[in-house]
């Protein structure tokens, strides 16, 4: 049985677009939603959780300070946790060339979303991404 799409993490630098992605996809989606502002603040919340308690999915934007979506992509991809390291990514950038997100599809990310979403259908994309992903799994 295919496992059912509950949690998310959202990794966003601009602290009002993760605001309102988060409430979007939990009062919309009915997601459960961690949220943080850098890579390096995810990566940290994640080497804290125990198997049980790890995201379904990530949200990860592709620019921002320091560490960008691509860096904190390959960082999580190298945690000691296979659970840790298997987790799907969703990047979400405003570079919405056939390219880039080739590119970043290329990286280990099962889509991209273009920023800025559409509150209306933010949900449902991601949940298209999901079920995609699971059926390619």
């Amino acid at each position: 049985m295919a496992k059912d799409l509950q949690k998310l993490l959202t990794i966003d630098d601009d602290d009002d677009l993760r605001m309102i992605g988060a409430l979007i996809l939990e009062t919309q989606g009915g997601f459960a939603v961690d949220s943080f502002g850098s890579g390096q603040a995810a990566l940290d919340h994640l080497d804290g959780l125990d198997e049980g308690s790890l995201p379904d999915l990530i949200l990860l934007d592709v620019m921002m300070p320091h560490m960008d979506g691509p860096d904190t992509l390959q960082k999580i991809r190298t945690l000691p946790s296979e659970t840790k390291r298997d987790i799907p990514v969703i990047f979400l950038t405003a570079k919405c060339q056939p390219d880039e997100i080739v590119r970043l599809v290329e990286l280990g990310a099962i889509g991209v979303i273009p920023k800025p979403f559409d509150a209306m259908t933010l949900s449902q994309e991601v949940r298209d991404l999901w079920q995609n992903h699971l059926q390619k799994s």
